[in-house]
């Protein structure tokens, strides 16, 4: 198999813009090549959306170019907070993360990314149980939807909850329908948790850690992200692959490990419209 043919089959790729419609990310994505996508099912920072018509699913799954992206997942907006004390807030979280794993099911992708929550001062204990029980009144709700919740590893920025395996590991262990939950791994996050990514050693034990906590077997994506702020800073900011404290190591580990080979890759590192970044980053972890 040729290098190329060999570099094609890597599920690699980065968040992509749906301003202008849905089915406009598979343009965004395809356009510098792209064979792995994360997108919004709809504005990030409102709570709700009118339903998706039937022409738009029709738009996205009908894509002349669907078939070329091996990878299509979601990530949840930044307002659902499944954790949330004041009784309002979390009502609105329930019915926003109902109505965008409804949104995900009908444009068929396999699961949605969420930061589990934070605790807002609840402390961990309480704000995880807050979490198991959201999701089991979610799915719940939504008995027939087959998109899957993968929970996102967290810098633990305030009261964050996810910054450790182990809580990961709680969420899954308790909620009522598990198969329903997958994990989604950020390298800035785990790093900036203080997990250790500095080298390629501490890499493989990081990873031999989250084996041993919560299982290989449930990572669905890697965003791969280098990280602006030091190890255990708790601080969520992302930079562009190699230009960071994280360096090439880690994500040479990655790129490199037969586990990950099916695993879609995905940047969400800042870009401008002409994805001159993302070109950028993709060929780094390529050479990796």
């Amino acid at each position: 198999m040729s290098a190329r043919a060999g570099a094609a089959r890597l599920l690699l790729g980065a968040h992509m813009s749906i301003a202008g419609g849905v089915e406009r990310s598979i343009d965004r994505a395809r356009s510098i090549e792209c064979t792995a996508m994360q997108i919004f099912v709809k504005n990030n920072m409102q709570w709700f959306a009118r339903p998706l018509s039937r022409e738009e699913i029709k738009a996205f799954l009908n894509h002349p170019q669907r078939a070329e992206l091996g990878a299509v997942f979601a990530h949840a907006n930044y307002l659902i907070n499944l954790a949330a004390t004041n009784p309002q807030f979390h009502a609105k979280s329930l019915r926003a993360l109902s109505e965008e794993l409804t949104r995900a099911d009908q444009l068929r992708l396999p699961f949605i990314v969420l930061h589990p929550g934070a605790h807002l001062g609840a402390g961990e204990e309480a704000g995880l149980a807050q979490v198991v029980a959201s999701i089991d009144q979610i799915f719940a709700g939504i008995p027939k939807v087959k998109t899957r919740l993968a929970l996102e590893t967290t810098a633990g920025q305030g009261s964050s909850l996810g910054h450790t395996f182990e809580h990961l590991a709680a969420i899954l262990a308790q909620v009522r329908e598990p198969e329903r939950l997958c994990v989604c791994l950020d390298t800035a996050h785990v790093f900036a948790a203080g997990y250790d990514l500095t080298s390629e050693a501490g890499t493989r034990k990081t990873f031999r850690e989250f084996d041993r906590t919560v299982g290989l077997r449930q990572v669905v994506a890697l965003h791969l992200n280098d990280s602006k702020t030091a190890r255990g800073s708790r601080v969520d900011r992302h930079e562009h692959i190699g230009k960071g404290q994280i360096g090439l190591g880690a994500f040479r580990v990655i790129m490199r490990d037969r586990r990950f080979r099916k695993i879609p890759k995905v940047l969400e590192t800042p870009k401008g419209k002409e994805l001159r970044e993302d070109v950028e980053n993709m060929r780094t972890l390529r050479a990796l």
